[in-house]
């Protein structure tokens, strides 16, 4: 399989296939194919379905097999960046709920409990994140710009919250609260903010898709 991503503000990525070759996405990820890609709607177990779920994905995916060389596009939904990590043991990777877009077949998405509830309920990715596993290439859909940062061993980086888009999995995620009463009440950055611990890369978000929503909320007329 071999792939371009194209266009911007809102990316879409170019898959080219070989005969016998599948990707996996989303319900309704699809954006335009050619004719001999076949497609299947599965589940993969009602474990794996309810797991979706709760990530922020449908319960079914789809499954695209090439019959012959043939091509598929897997578009983004919101403006931002699509990027691609190739998936493999010691390489799983940690992202925001929604994210995933598509992958080739080898590559499993399932659901990542952060390991401290505090960091869960307050750290502004949720209690439930997804994780990218198993072998393969993924790619992930992502919220305005995004920043890399390659974190050494030790090495922190404070986030503000929903900020975080994706980590690899070497990456400790933990919550800090606003220092001072006045800060928390005024400084418009609410009561926590998330802290990122190395070793690892972390890929922060300019436009957390719940900002652009608030952005556009007081322009639409109220009926």
């Amino acid at each position: 399989m071999t792939y371009s991503i194209e266009g911007t503000p809102l990316p879409v990525v170019i898959c080219n296939l070989e005969s016998g070759e599948v990707m996996i996405t989303e319900s309704g990820g699809m954006a335009w194919m050619s004719p001999n890609m076949q497609m299947e709607t599965v589940g993969g177990g009602v474990g794996k379905m309810f797991g979706r779920a709760f990530s922020g994905e449908s319960m079914f995916q789809n499954r695209y097999t090439a019959r012959g060389n043939g091509m598929i596009a897997f578009a983004s939904s919101m403006p931002g960046q699509i990027r691609a990590f190739e998936i493999g043991p010691g390489r799983e990777i940690i992202c925001q709920k929604s994210a995933f877009l598509a992958s080739t077949a080898g590559v499993e998405l399932s659901i990542h409990f952060n390991k401290k509830v505090g960091s869960g309920f307050f750290g502004g990715e949720g209690f439930i994140m997804q994780r990218l596993s198993g072998t393969g290439m993924a790619f992930v859909e992502l919220d305005g710009y995004i920043k890399e940062y390659d974190l050494v061993q030790g090495q922190q980086i404070v986030i503000n919250t929903g900020y975080l888009a994706a980590m690899e999995s070497t990456v400790t995620m933990d919550i800090q609260t606003v220092p001072g009463l006045k800060n928390k009440l005024l400084g418009g950055e609410g009561f926590f903010n998330t802290r990122l611990t190395g070793p690892g890369k972390v890929w922060i978000q300019s436009m957390p898709v719940s900002n652009l929503a608030s952005s556009i909320i007081p322009f639409i007329p109220q009926r």
